[in-house]
């Protein structure tokens, strides 16, 4: 029995693309689903693209379990990964999975994040502190947003030129190289065969 999970997503969905695709040829891990808040998000377009169902989830459907539950259920999802996920998790999703959620964040928590802290506006408030690094950080979900605990750092030496736009990429480079890897390692370790 292969472990079904869904991608949750609300952007273009490169980190989307590249999980489903590290899974493709899997004999352990099913995409199964793309869930996103938003309904002209590029990542759907990805998803079907690569034959996986999608469904819109937008805040008011996300915040309601009885629209989320049997989502998920017709589906047989078994774990969540959240790959540029924006809305906060509601607690429901979080009880019906436990130490099942995932996050990945674009700095090294618990610098830079909490609410507001997503995307461009993370990179500037790196450059703005003057940091010698930055990286990228896959952690398990709670109610509070970037706190659950840490499952696998990666950084990146940052240089006094670097602009916004250098620190995004150079930090996005860690997460197409690094994220995939870390996911299949944790539903290895949540779901031994």
């Amino acid at each position: 029995m292969k472990t079904n999970i869904a991608i949750f997503v609300s952007g273009s969905g490169t980190n989307c693309e590249n999980l489903i695709r590290h899974f493709c040829d899997s004999s352990f891990v099913n995409c199964a689903l793309v869930v996103s808040n938003k309904p002209d998000a590029y990542a759907l377009v990805r998803a079907e693209g690569l034959g996986v169902p999608t469904a819109v989830a937008p805040k008011v459907q996300l915040n309601d379990p009885e629209f989320m539950m049997p989502l998920l259920r017709q589906y047989a999802i078994d774990f969540i990964v959240l790959a540029g996920f924006l809305p906060l998790v509601p607690d429901f999703l979080i009880d019906a999975f436990p130490r099942r959620i995932i996050n990945i964040h674009p700095a090294l928590l618990p610098k830079y994040g909490g609410k507001g802290m997503w995307g461009h506006h993370v990179h500037e408030a790196v450059k703005a502190a003057g940091e010698t690094e930055t990286g990228m950080t896959v952690h398990y979900v709670t109610p509070v947003c970037d706190s659950g605990e840490i499952i696998a750092q990666y950084s990146v030496p940052l240089l006094p030129t670097d602009t916004v736009d250098d620190i995004a990429a150079k930090e996005h480079e860690l997460e197409m190289r690094h994220f995939p890897e870390v996911v299949e390692q944790v539903l290895r370790a949540t779901f031994p065969q």
